[in-house]
């Protein structure tokens, strides 16, 4: 029995792009629905349209470059936004094809997270970077070199998230952002 690829791209339990520096050359159903766009919309269209703000996509592209680089891959959770606006939690792991130019091919998984973690709280991009971040379990400290800032801003943008989510304490925090 041969393997029909484009069948299983298809019909694959996660979103799946394909991409060709940072614009979507093919989709499948599922990253169709989970963003609620048409194929038609999203071919040829910049990953951008995904990112809650132009700054957080260029931001988070600077930040995978030299980890595609290095490694060829790249995970994480981050808050993406759906066609209607919609804000939520998205697990994107993606392979660089050409690791020696991260952004110029690859695979790209997206993973719906807003059943297990919803947003609950209108958030700045920062905040949504620094709240991804804590929920990996980092430092302030790991979590300010990872976005090339200090671990004292990193700290007066948990405190931010603190407020806005009514936590009293680091570990409640992450608790509400899960929860």
């Amino acid at each position: 029995m041969e393997t029909d690829y484009q069948l299983a791209f298809e019909l694959a339990p996660v979103g799946l792009v394909l991409s060709r520096n940072r614009a979507m050359v093919d989709c499948n159903r599922h990253v169709c629905d989970m963003f609620g766009a048409s194929r038609e919309l999203m071919v040829g269209q910049s990953f951008q349209i995904l990112y809650p703000s132009a700054d957080e996509y260029e931001r988070l592209g600077a930040h995978m470059a030299p980890i595609l680089n290095a490694k060829g891959y790249y995970s994480d959770n981050r808050i993406m936004k759906r066609a209607n606006g919609e804000l939520f939690w998205c697990h994107v792991t993606g392979r660089s094809l050409h690791r020696e130019d991260p952004h110029a091919a690859g695979i790209w998984s997206f993973e719906d997270l807003s059943a297990q973690r919803p947003v609950k709280a209108d958030l700045t991009g920062r905040e949504r970077e620094v709240a991804a971040r804590l929920l990996e379990g980092l430092t302030s400290k790991e979590i300010g070199k990872i976005l090339n800032i200090s671990h004292r801003t990193v700290e007066i943008y948990r405190a931010r998230l603190m407020r806005k989510y009514g936590a009293s304490t680091a570990a409640d925090l992450v608790h509400k952002l899960v929860a």
